[in-house]
């Protein structure tokens, strides 16, 4: 039969298209004060946005963080092009490779970066330091919004969620990395 082609050879078009639903690059700094400032600098390099807190749930003596103090930041990036451009600059710093375990049943991706001098265009200033990061894509298709929004939320289809080999072959193609 001519129309029985299965779905991954059909070109991807309309609905199925899968596009960055937004990047979240997270800081744990683990204590409040200067090194968060410190790393709020690093965020507003990279990103040009200004980063957002996290407060500790709990105090802990052995950490010496206590409850309500900053102890990481956290930001997040939308927009199509914005988005595509600023994981191109992330995954410069990691060679281009990215594990296959980094993928998530649900078409997210998460990695993690040891140090953000390796990010392109970043500069290491001894007065900053060097951190790490750990950077959150979420992947999503046209309509998306129906499970999220407030009024009326409805449910996704199987077949419309994105798969973990769905993600694997968009950033295969959108940003020719290797997975391992």
């Amino acid at each position: 039969m001519a129309g029985t082609e299965t779905s991954a050879a059909q070109p991807e078009g309309g609905m199925r298209r899968i596009s960055i639903g937004k990047v979240v690059i997270n800081i744990g700094v683990g204590k409040s004060g200067e090194a968060v400032e410190r790393a709020r600098k690093v965020l507003e390099q990279i990103t040009s946005q200004k980063p957002s807190q996290r407060k500790a749930k709990k105090s802990i003596r052995d950490f010496g963080t206590h409850k309500g103090e900053p102890i990481g930041l956290v930001v997040t990036a939308r927009g199509q092009e914005r988005c595509k451009e600023l994981i191109k600059k992330l995954l410069v710093a990691r060679e281009g490779k990215v594990s296959e375990s980094s993928f998530d049943a649900r078409g997210s991706v998460s990695f993690g970066l040891k140090e953000h001098i390796e990010i392109p265009g970043i500069r290491y200033d001894p007065e900053i330091g060097i951190w790490g990061m750990n950077i959150s894509v979420v992947l999503q298709r046209p309509g998306y919004r129906v499970s999220r929004r407030v009024r009326r939320t409805g449910s996704l289809g199987k077949s419309h969620v994105v798969t973990k080999q769905d993600a694997m072959d968009y950033f295969k193609r959108e940003f020719e990395v290797r997975i391992e």
